[in-house]
């Protein structure tokens, strides 16, 4: 309540406490933890980086007490399941939403939260327990300061399109007409532009770089427009094929883009994150 009011009165206030009691309650809960959960704003409190840790898994264990009476009182009224995704943006959505389906099926409703971002803001929502699973192109960092789970969900080979008089003309000498053709690619913090630019350098191919995404809809809208062509991931050829009025001028299997879920190891017990793990795509 401290921490939703902002102020140790209106917490007291709300609870019907004393304001004494509610910083007592606070201070022997940061001394038994060894972190500081607020620090002061102005006239305000706000949660330190520990202090939103602990309101994240103090949330669930609410929630979990909650369920609990709901299952034991009222077994098919189970209020949905919420549950915070994020996506990397540089990700095909049609893929992005072949991983996430399965946990519309499961017995029990969820509450699907969706956010997509770069990694490096993703990894940090993760990091602060604002998410409870990550789906990336590539596993979470040695260096990452939480413990998690990196379960590889597929892959995919590399199809490179275009709109269909430019695909026509570069199919032929595939993939050496490639070099000097204008391109449009994803930006260079993700890992499937590593496998692109490694795959055109031993191919002694130079492409002529239009633009740079971090978003995968946008890339393939640009591509449609007719500014060059664009690398597809071989699992969702067909989509761009058939909305983006494309047309592919080859494919590779030498260049693979991957596709990883990330979540806090004790979080992976959660019904949403093992639908998702148990849901891996066929590598094509």
């Amino acid at each position: 309540m401290v921490a939703r009011e902002g102020s140790l009165k209106k917490a007291a206030e709300r609870l019907h406490i004393s304001q004494p009691t509610i910083s007592a309650q606070v201070a022997s809960l940061e001394e038994s933890l060894g972190q500081l959960l607020f620090r002061r704003s102005g006239r305000s409190l706000v949660l330190t980086e520990a202090g939103h840790r602990a309101f994240k898994v103090a949330e669930e264990i609410f929630t979990l007490g909650e369920e609990l009476v709901a299952q034991v009182k009222e077994h098919n009224n189970l209020r949905p399941l919420p549950f915070h995704l994020g996506i990397l943006d540089s990700l095909p959505k049609l893929l992005s939403w072949e991983i996430i389906f399965p946990i519309f099926k499961l017995s029990r409703p969820v509450h699907l939260i969706c956010k997509e971002g770069n990694a490096r803001d993703l990894l940090a929502a993760l990091a602060v327990g604002e998410l409870d699973l990550m789906i990336s192109d590539e596993p979470a960092p040695a260096s990452f300061p939480l413990r998690v789970v990196n379960c590889p969900l597929g892959e995919s080979g590399t199809s490179f399109c275009a709109v269909p008089p430019l695909a026509k003309k570069l199919s032929k000498g595939f993939p050496a007409s490639l070099d000097g053709a204008p391109m449009l690619l994803p930006t260079l913090s993700t890992a499937w532009r590593q496998e692109l630019d490694t795959w055109f350098l031993q191919q002694n191919i130079r492409p002529r770089v239009i633009a740079e995404f971090d978003d995968a809809a946008l890339l393939k809208v640009a591509g449609s427009s007719g500014l060059g062509v664009i690398p597809v991931p071989t699992r969702v050829e067909k989509d761009a094929i058939e909305h983006f009025h494309l047309a592919t001028l080859g494919q590779t299997d030498a260049c693979r883009v991957r596709f990883f879920a990330i979540t806090p190891q004790r979080r992976a017990a959660n019904r949403a994150v093992a639908a998702i793990l148990g849901g891996a795509i066929p590598a094509q």
